[in-house]
């Protein structure tokens, strides 16, 4: 299940639908490392209605956090990022995910090393095919070194244990937040500082 990221006006008017249904949503599926970074990054973002963690890119059945970070099953630690389009653009989801890792290094985000930690954009169809297409090509000028990061269809969709959902907010004092998390989030900072907002209440739909 998505979990919402739950804005101000929504709270005061809890009958309206979280999940964008007043303006034109949207789901993409990315990876980019551990689950973690990624998830941090766009509950901070405005104009994104749901953030969850998961596992994709394999047929095993039934993975769990132990398993994939076994690097046996072939499944990506990845984010589902909603977002209402009439707030923030496909495009920008993209470009910020291209700020918030490196995109050029193979199968490795800094000491996390493995296939499930690969950088990779899962298509729904041919429409986010060409999107994640033109994002790759619109970001490598970023980096000087290629960028790597696969294309692949979209797989089965496995929700991350409820201890992985917004780990960030929820762990402060965990050192991995402190050491890998916080630097990111400064360089997303630096870079779309208009786009970010304040943490927002988020909660498992039910």
């Amino acid at each position: 299940m998505l979990y919402p990221v739950v804005s101000d006006d929504v709270r005061e008017n809890p009958s309206d639908d979280v999940t964008g249904a007043r303006g034109s949503h949207r789901v993409l599926t990315v990876a980019g490392g551990c689950f973690w970074c990624l998830d941090a990054v766009y509950r901070r973002l405005r104009g994104i209605t749901s953030v969850e963690s998961g596992y994709t890119g394999s047929d095993w059945p039934d993975p769990d956090y132990e398993t994939v970070c076994s690097g046996r099953t072939g499944h990506a630690e990845a984010v589902r990022v909603g977002f209402d389009e009439s707030v923030i653009s496909a495009d920008m989801v993209l470009d910020i995910f291209f700020t918030g890792h490196d995109p050029t290094t193979l199968n490795r985000q800094g000491h996390d090393v493995g296939t499930q930690y690969r950088s990779a954009l899962f298509a729904d169809g041919a429409e986010d095919e060409a999107l994640f297409r033109a994002a790759i090509e619109r970001n490598q000028d970023n980096w000087a070194a290629p960028i790597v990061t696969t294309i692949e269809p979209a797989a089965r969709w496995y929700p991350a244990e409820w201890y992985h959902q917004d780990f960030y907010t929820n762990r402060p004092d965990a050192g991995y937040c402190h050491v890998i998390i916080t630097p990111k989030l400064a360089k997303v900072r630096q870079r779309y500082s208009a786009w970010l907002v304040e943490p927002q209440l988020s909660r498992p739909l039910t």
